[in-house]
């Protein structure tokens, strides 16, 4: 196995386009949710110069039923998505939270994708769509999450922080970064290069104000990354120049185009489906968060230092049709015997779409702040984020005993 290697990757702030759009769709999965437990959501959503469009299929009591909006339902929708490009902090002429028009597409599920995932008689609740989902956690970081993506996350909330809270007010919302690390002995050595593009206020692209600009996003990155990997890199940032027009009306945003910034920064595969803007009953989201989850405690337990799990569905189909664990060459026990324990443990139910929902808690309006900076690494706390609990670790050390 190669040890020696430099690997790249990115994340972008919660003012992206895309980052808009997924934080709409799933501050409208929350709204649902919050509504009926049991709402199915397939939200999708359209960021543009002025204007946002929702589209998709959803079923929820009290809000949509039988073809119809339930009386003022279709008002608190607009409201929803309205107060979630403020929070943001779009105010500018070409995307402002007030003055955009809003476009509401969404309509009632299938009956055929519906009677798939249903419990019916005899039949337990079916996956919501075949497909195939990896979760994955390493060492590298005490969150338990690749360095690169880690780094890259932080460098933007810590931006977001700043711009929210006044501290840099030359700061617009649209922003990305990028990390470049070096390995050696598969443990990062040196942080060769960062790259971070910013929407800036006019001004911020040539002379003194430029040189503030840079000499903050330098302090941002120090902070960040520990200075003992920092010791020959090269900076980029804006090296386009002017970055003033950006978001929504700088380039159009759409509902899962990062689903690499979501998960593992292209450490791990993908199963190429996205989380925002879908209920738990999608496997696409649930079970990928459950395979976070797995990976997360094997190395917690110090099973590995690195893990990978795919876990694959037939839409309406309960029952997984594989589990498969790599430790990369890293675990103190086979790979097969983490897959047998991982079907033993009871409370995980066999892994069905049902059974990871209750395990895990997630017909919860829980999703809005998953949306940006990752779905993945973040600190579990009350209700939100229960995939990155480490409460499984017990049960595979007693299963593997």
């Amino acid at each position: 196995m190669r040890s020696d290697y430099l690997f790249t990757s990115e994340s972008v702030s919660e003012g992206h386009p895309d980052k808009v759009s997924d934080q709409i769709s799933d501050a409208i999965v929350d709204l649902f949710l919050s509504k009926d437990p049991e709402a199915r959501i397939a939200c999708e959503t359209l960021t543009t110069t002025q204007l946002v469009v929702l589209a998709g299929e959803i079923r929820c009591k009290g809000v949509y039923e039988n073809g119809e909006w339930a009386p003022g339902a279709q008002d608190e929708i607009e409201k929803t998505v309205r107060a979630t490009v403020k929070r943001i902090g779009y105010e500018q002429d070409g995307f402002h939270w007030e003055k955009l028009e809003f476009i509401n597409r969404l309509h009632g599920q299938s009956d055929h994708i519906a009677q798939g995932v249903d419990a019916a008689d005899n039949k337990d609740e079916g996956a919501g769509d075949q497909g195939i989902m990896f979760g994955y956690a390493t060492d590298e970081t005490p969150d338990l999450m690749p360095a690169t993506l880690y780094y890259s996350h932080k460098i933007l909330e810590r931006m977001a922080a700043d711009r929210h809270s006044g501290a840099a007010p030359f700061l617009e919302p649209d922003a990305k970064s990028q990390v470049t690390l070096r390995y050696e002995g598969s443990l990062p050595v040196a942080a060769t290069a960062v790259v971070v593009s910013t929407q800036h206020a006019p001004g911020y692209d040539e002379g003194e104000k430029e040189a503030e600009l840079h000499a903050y996003v330098k302090r941002v990155i120090a902070d960040v990354i520990p200075p003992v990997l920092l010791r020959e890199t090269v900076y980029y940032i804006n090296p386009t120049g002017s970055f003033e027009i950006g978001g929504p009306d700088g380039d159009a945003g759409l509902t899962g185009r990062k689903i690499i910034v979501d998960t593992y920064g292209g450490a791990s595969p993908h199963g190429g489906g996205a989380f925002s803007g879908k209920d738990p009953t999608k496997v696409d989201r649930s079970a990928a968060y459950i395979t976070r989850y797995l990976a997360k405690n094997v190395v917690a337990a110090g099973l590995a230092t690195r893990c990978t799990i795919q876990i694959a569905y037939a839409i309406g189909v309960s029952e997984p049709l594989s589990l498969y664990v790599d430790t990369h060459d890293t675990g103190t026990v086979g790979d097969d015997k983490i897959e047998e324990a991982i079907k033993g443990i009871a409370k995980l139910g066999g892994l069905t779409p049902r059974a990871i929902r209750t395990h895990l808690g997630l017909n919860k309006p829980i999703y809005q702040p998953s949306a940006a900076y990752g779905h993945f690494g973040r600190k579990p706390e009350g209700d939100f984020f229960p995939w990155e609990r480490t409460d499984l670790v017990d049960d595979l050390k007693a299963a593997l005993a």
